[in-house]
């Protein structure tokens, strides 16, 4: 019984740590669990996140998203996520470019408590490419997201399950979907940056992200 505790205790992390593989395999810890430290917002007001029982909660911290403090390009990230209910809407950014405008400068997958998998569904690549699925488990509980970057490949993954992904070099047109339908972007999704900030989006409601892990690829 000693070994298969001290086993578990090897392979397994409290929340808002690294595992023992993860700190071989180059992960970085992106939130400690106890305050703001590395984020900031997208404005210059001073960050006021919220931290609730070992969770960073971006609703009222001052801004549209609160960003990490500094940019990457290829990379997975890991957090997980909880919803407030009986609504939510959030996001998760990416490679935000522009600090001032979040919104066409960065992708979004989307964090919101509409059953719907649509082009607005959790999960998806938000205004792009709707989930196969919605794999969320719902409002007041936790959902296990993973976004990996590398170059023009996005994919989003929800509790395990691939349920969206984007080539970016494929969408050359501004404003258009691959069908030809209007999107909200003035700029072509392949000329979206590479490199920028992940955001935690702030959208009127409350939301809890725990275990922000990220690998640089």
């Amino acid at each position: 019984m000693t070994a298969i505790l001290s086993i578990a205790t090897h392979i397994l992390a409290a929340d808002n740590e690294l595992t023992s593989q993860e700190k071989t395999d180059g992960w970085q810890l992106l939130f400690n669990g106890k305050d703001s430290s590395g984020w900031k917002n997208n404005t210059k007001k001073p960050i006021a996140a919220k931290i609730e029982d070992g969770a960073l909660n971006p609703h009222g911290s001052g801004g549209y998203v609160i960003v990490y403090k500094k940019p990457f390009g290829d990379f997975v990230l890991k957090c997980d996520v909880k919803m407030d209910q009986p609504y939510c809407n959030s996001g998760i950014f990416i490679r935000i470019g522009d600090l001032k405008n979040p919104v066409q400068t960065g992708l979004e997958a989307q964090i919101i408590t509409e059953k719907k998998p649509d082009l607005h569904g959790f999960g998806a690549i938000y205004d792009l490419v709707a989930p196969s699925k919605n794999a969320s488990r719902g409002p007041n509980n936790w959902d296990a997201v993973e976004v990996r970057c590398k170059g023009p490949k996005i994919t989003v993954i929800v509790n395990g399950e691939k349920v969206s992904s984007i080539d970016c070099d494929e969408w050359r047109d501004p404003g258009k979907r691959l069908d030809g339908t209007s999107t909200k972007f003035k700029m072509a999704v392949k000329d979206f940056p590479r490199t920028g900030y992940i955001g935690l989006q702030d959208h009127g409601n409350n939301v809890w992200f725990k275990n922000v892990k990220l690998l640089k690829l």
